[in-house]
């Protein structure tokens, strides 16, 4: 986090204090900020990728199962726009169907293009979600624009955790005020971090978020793992600290107003830049 982006949570640090919450409180809060790239069509950072566009994948890289969302190009992220290990160049190719199952079902998958790969354009409808007519008519709708980069600072939307004792949640470890701070963040963050439907890194967020919504991720790929429906057998770390939001996305399309897509990943397996371990899912509450 450079002091750059830590200074301009400065109105929220002010607005924080002014409510009664103690400043070292405050500053300890503002120690969980995280760099994150906003991307959008009117960013004011240089364009990194796109909504939709042709579909271009290795030769032998074998059809995504879910419908082709952005493409992210690496190299033209700015550097310090997020702390994740992303590689330095390349391409992020994000697909997902933004629908939930309901239980928290794998939604999406990442594909990563090295740089230099020979690529090949693929159907972008060959996939089975276009052989349904209702399907179909939402991947038609299906945001198609340039995206640029905006750095921009996240704190966390969710502040509580969830417990096994009666009382359901608490607040954040060691963070005592912490569902009061994040609803200050929710009330001024307008005023701080530019909007876009594309999020790289940073907290993730939803309609209504409560729960850190990484935590459901993590819930949704453990038991996906448990009965052998994804991971490919080996381990799932079922700590929340272990694994780090890579993508959120706004679809804003009509019909599934509220709906957000949350990528997210393992940091070991980010670090190794195994995107096959990403898992997907989708908050909506029609």
């Amino acid at each position: 986090m450079t002091s750059e982006l830590r200074d301009r949570l400065g109105p929220f640090r002010d607005a924080a204090i002014s409510r009664g919450i103690p400043a070292e409180d405050v500053e300890r809060w503002l120690d969980l900020a995280r760099p994150c790239a906003t991307l959008s069509k009117d960013g004011d950072g240089p364009m990194v990728g796109r909504f939709g566009g042709p579909l271009l994948l290795p030769a032998d890289a074998p059809d995504p199962y879910f419908p082709f969302v952005a493409s992210i190009d690496l190299a033209a992220l700015p550097a310090d726009a997020t702390d994740l290990s992303l590689p330095a160049d390349g391409h992020l190719l994000l697909f997902a169907f933004p629908e939930g199952e309901g239980d928290l079902a794998n939604m999406g998958e990442v594909v990563y293009v090295a740089a230099g790969t020979a690529v090949t354009e693929r159907d972008k409808n060959a996939g089975p979600w276009s052989e349904v007519d209702e399907y179909q008519e939402l991947i038609e709708r299906f945001p198609q624009e340039e995206l640029r980069a905006t750095t921009n600072v996240s704190l966390p939307y969710h502040g509580a955790v969830e417990t096994p004792e009666v009382r359901y949640s608490q607040p954040l470890p060691g963070h005592p005020h912490s569902k009061e701070l994040a609803r200050l963040w929710d009330d001024v963050l307008d005023d701080i971090v530019g909007k876009g439907p594309l999020q790289i890194g940073g907290y993730a967020s939803e309609e209504a978020v409560y729960l850190d919504p990484v935590a459901a991720v993590v819930h949704g790929a453990v038991t996906a793992a448990q009965d052998g429906r994804w991971g490919g057998g080996e381990a799932v770390s079922a700590d929340v600290g272990d694994w780090v939001l890579l993508a959120d996305w706004d679809p804003g399309i009509d019909g599934i107003e509220g709906a957000t897509v949350h990528w997210a990943m393992q940091r070991e397996d980010l670090a190794a830049h195994r995107f096959d371990r990403t898992y997907t899912t989708v908050f909506w509450n029609p």
